[in-house]
């Protein structure tokens, strides 16, 4: 959990990842974000589909190199379009995929997919790799048996636990969780959820957890970031956000979360967002946002607000939210 005095474990310094699309085009998939992770916290992040969630992640992690911005790990800024730099930080950020049967190679055995990260970082011996299989294996809820079987084999609640024993495998300390439990049913669900919280405690993991499950993400996270079109609208810690939502596009989000309860739930008025999302190869000046917000004033046109701290811990990018 969450330890305010913690160091800073990763830092991300006005981050972009563009991508070049057909026509010369640039399509502005992430778009100066600044970020800071704690050692041993979660961050959830957040946002509807082609906000540039997982791209971000994966730029955390270093699959993708920021197309400006600073990276930095531990107190060290990473250069990850040096592939030396690159293959050194693999070893310390892993990251857990949304499908577990994609994510896996169909023709190699649970072992060999687990040993792998091993064998390419020259850690232990034959044996010792298998040992360290085994044992992870065990961590992760699964026989030690299975080590000698495929993919295909199992649930897809075994299949993401194997993921996530591959991630453990190479004893990094940052993962990304890029929604690790969409593609599972509700009860496998918190099965992982619960693993991954277990598995923080033991070994004093980082996790950014991508999700679209709010509240999943709010059970799970410590601070939560909300994305929208490649850039973080609001930041908050998990009770502050929710019981103190600012931006407009957040509080239509967390409007859009059901309650187990029929009666609050006919109760609740729920927040409509008309429009489009606009394009990212064609961002529009100002807010990006502004076309689509109810309450967008002349100013949200034409400038972009900066991500400010409105309350201790509150981060807001809102023309129209004062700070108090």
């Amino acid at each position: 959990m969450e330890n305010k005095n913690a160091p800073v474990l990763v830092q991300a310094e006005g981050v972009c990842k563009y991508f070049k699309v057909s026509g010369g085009r640039v399509l502005h998939a992430v778009e100066d974000v600044n970020l800071t992770i704690h050692r041993g916290e979660t961050l959830g992040l957040v946002g509807e589909s082609g906000c540039g969630k997982s791209t971000l992640g994966r730029t955390l992690m270093g699959i993708y190199a920021p197309t400006k911005g600073k990276l930095v790990f531990d107190g060290k800024e990473m250069d990850l379009h040096n592939k030396r730099e690159r293959f050194a930080f693999s070893k310390k950020a892993q990251i857990v995929f949304q499908d577990p049967y994609a994510s896996l190679d169909p023709r190699m055995t649970v072992g060999s997919i687990i040993e792998e990260g091993m064998v390419i970082h020259n850690m232990y011996d034959a044996e010792g790799r298998k040992k360290r299989v085994a044992e992870l294996l065990d961590t992760v809820g699964l026989n030690r048996e299975h080590a000698n079987r495929f993919p295909h084999e199992f649930s897809g609640g075994q299949r993401q636990r194997i993921g996530i024993a591959r991630a453990l495998a190479i004893e990094p300390e940052f993962i990304v969780c890029d929604e690790p439990i969409s593609a599972l049913d509700v009860s496998i669900q918190a099965q992982i959820i619960n693993l991954l919280h277990n598995l923080q405690d033991e070994l004093g993991l980082t996790y950014l957890f991508i999700a679209h499950d709010l509240n999943i993400v709010k059970y799970i996270s410590d601070r939560i970031a909300v994305m929208y079109l490649g850039s973080v609208v609001e930041l908050a810690s998990s009770d502050e956000l929710y019981a103190n939502t600012l931006h407009p596009y957040s509080k239509a989000l967390l409007s859009a979360v059901p309650i187990p309860d029929p009666e609050l739930e006919a109760k609740k008025t729920r927040q409509i967002i008309n429009g489009d999302v606009p394009s990212p190869i064609n961002k529009p000046k100002g807010c990006a946002f502004s076309s689509r917000c109810p309450v967008a004033c002349e100013e949200c046109s034409k400038s972009v607000p900066p991500l400010r701290e409105i309350t201790p811990g509150h981060f807001c990018a809102c023309h129209l939210v004062e700070k108090k």
